[in-house]
């Protein structure tokens, strides 16, 4: 009888561990189907204002479009890197934006999670919190950090799709034009479907004091559509990544090395009046790491 009972235990362990690894490998391909060339459609409408200021002027609604090639950088059994490439200009004569970035990581425990204000807390989660989840790390343009969240993939009804609400920086089509509040509360949902993927958000635009209560002072609806077209319609883009691509490498590595003192990260707005991004795209004079390396640090508080 205990025999019985020792094999029924055993086989039970063992289906669990192969369900175990093919729903990883079910998330696995979810995030990888997000790479390739797309049709972008960017929309974003404040919905509900909560301002008691009478003056309180709503974010206009946005729409707009746009070509990116979506690069596979990494792929690990826990970490998969994808780097977003923005294509602007003419068919003829293309120009590349190094867009945003998101890293992917299995049963992640270490995250920096926004505060407010140009700072990160560094945030240690336990083990049986994050297990069977992927966390998602978003990065600036610089390969700053940006928000991450940890949430698990969801396979149902022949759907895919992951779900995160986390604080982040204001977008820059919001703190370029508007700096009444601080810190944007985050929902995205990030979907796989038959054309390619959504980007669907629900946005609380938050005022964030120390020692203060937040204060909502609206929200916004953001959906934004990633419908799949040919890759050679992105060659530009993918020839920009073959070409730039160990430079990246290097500022990433550096910023690795940062994230890895796993301390509360206050960050420089300006060095000597310019943004990091403004020196880390100038390819004539920041290529090695003895060129970058310090120009980052230099944003480190």
């Amino acid at each position: 009888m205990k025999q019985v009972i020792f094999y029924s235990i055993l086989s039970l362990a063992f289906t669990l561990s192969v369900s175990a690894q093919s729903k990883k490998k079910q998330d696995q391909s979810a995030i990888k189907n997000m790479c390739g060339c797309y049709e972008v459609s960017f929309n974003f409408a404040e919905t509900f204002q909560y301002a008691k200021d009478s003056t309180y002027v709503p974010s206009k609604t946005k729409h707009d479009k746009g070509l990116e090639w979506v690069q596979l950088v990494e792929d690990t059994a826990d970490k998969i890197m994808i780097q977003h490439l923005l294509i602007v200009g003419s068919e003829a004569s293309p120009y590349i934006v190094k867009h945003w970035r998101q890293d992917w990581e299995f049963e992640n425990t270490d995250l920096y999670e926004y505060d407010h204000d140009n700072k990160w807390r560094y945030v240690n989660l336990p083990k049986n919190e994050v297990k069977g989840q992927w966390s998602q790390k978003v990065f600036q343009v610089d390969d700053s950090p940006r928000y991450e969240g940890s949430a698990t993939w969801v396979h149902v009804d022949g759907k895919s799709y992951w779900e995160n609400t986390t604080d982040a920086p204001l977008p820059r089509r919001e703190y370029t034009t508007r700096s009444d509040y601080n810190v944007t509360t985050r929902t995205n949902r990030h979907e796989i479907v038959a054309n390619g993927w959504i980007h669907d958000q629900d946005n609380n635009k938050v005022i964030r004091e120390d020692g203060k209560e937040d204060i909502l002072l609206a929200q916004e609806k953001g959906h934004n559509t990633y419908v799949k077209i040919a890759d050679s319609k992105c060659k530009a883009a993918q020839d920009y990544w073959a070409s730039h691509e160990k430079k990246w490498q290097i500022v990433r590595s550096k910023w690795d090395e940062v994230f890895a003192r796993n301390k509360d990260l206050l960050l420089e707005e300006k060095v000597e009046n310019k943004v990091l991004y403004k020196y880390l795209f100038d390819d004539e004079n920041y290529n090695t790491a003895e060129e970058i390396n310090p120009v980052i640090e230099s944003f480190v508080k």
